[in-house]
C-alpha cells in the first residue's frame, strides 16, 4: 500500500497537491477516522473544480452546490468502484455529470412571477461585455459540442480523458471540440 504524507497548516487544515491525492488508496476507503480524513482532503482539493463544472452545466449556484454535495456522497458510497486512484478527478466529474442528468429525471419546475428587481445580483463571474457575449454564445451550443469544449477549456482535460468521461472515441471528441470552436467563431463574427 502506498503511503502519502498530508501537510497540515498551522490552522490544522489538511491540504495536498493534486499529484499527491492521486496516490491516495481511495479505492480501499472504509469509514475509519483516517479514511474520513483522506476523504476530507479529497473534498477540499476537488470541490472547486467540481463546482465550476457543475455551475457551467446548470447555471444555478444552489443547484451546482447540491450537485457537488451529491457527487461526493455518491463517491463515498462507491469508493471501492474506483479502479485507478490516478483517475479520481475524472471519476468525480463523471459522477457529477450523471447526477446532473438525474436531476432532470426527477425535476419538475415550478414557475412563479417575480419582479426582476428582486433577483440577486450575480457578481461571481466576469461582468465585461466580451465575457457576457462569450458565455451566451457557449450556452447556445448544442450539449454534444458544449460539454467536451468546457471539459477541455475549464477542466483542462486531454482528449483521451474527455473521451473516457463521455464514452466517446478520441476522434469524436476532437471533432466535437473543433466544431464547437467553429460554431463559436461564426457566432462571434470571426473567420470561419
Amino acid at each position: 500500500m502506498k503511503r502519502t504524507s498530508v501537510c497540515t497548516s498551522t490552522l490544522g487544515n489538511s491540504y495536498m497537491t493534486t499529484s499527491a491525492i492521486a496516490t491516495l488508496p481511495f479505492a480501499a476507503l472504509r469509514p475509519s477516522k483516517s479514511d474520513r480524513d483522506q476523504f476530507a482532503v479529497l473534498v477540499n482539493n476537488y470541490s472547486k473544480d467540481l463546482y465550476r463544472y457543475a455551475y457551467w452545466l446548470c447555471h444555478d449556484q444552489g443547484m451546482a452546490e447540491d450537485l457537488v454535495q451529491e457527487t461526493f456522497l455518491r463517491a463515498w458510497r462507491a469508493a471501492k468502484s474506483l479502479r485507478d486512484p490516478r483517475a479520481t478527478k475524472a471519476w468525480l466529474l463523471t459522477i457529477l455529470r450523471r447526477e446532473h442528468a438525474r436531476q432532470f429525471e426527477r425535476y419538475r419546475p415550478k414557475f412563479e412571477e417575480i419582479e426582476t428587481d428582486a433577483l440577486p445580483s450575480q457578481n461571481n463571474h466576469d461582468l465585461r461585455t466580451e465575457a457576457f457575449i462569450l458565455r451566451r454564445a457557449i450556452s447556445t451550443l448544442p450539449l454534444e459540442y458544449r460539454e467536451p469544449l468546457l471539459l477541455q477549456v475549464l477542466g483542462g482535460y486531454s482528449t483521451a480523458e474527455i473521451a473516457d468521461m463521455l464514452g466517446l472515441s478520441r476522434g469524436a471528441v476532437m471533432t466535437r471540440v473543433f466544431r464547437a470552436k467553429q460554431k463559436l467563431r461564426r457566432r462571434l463574427g470571426g473567420a470561419p
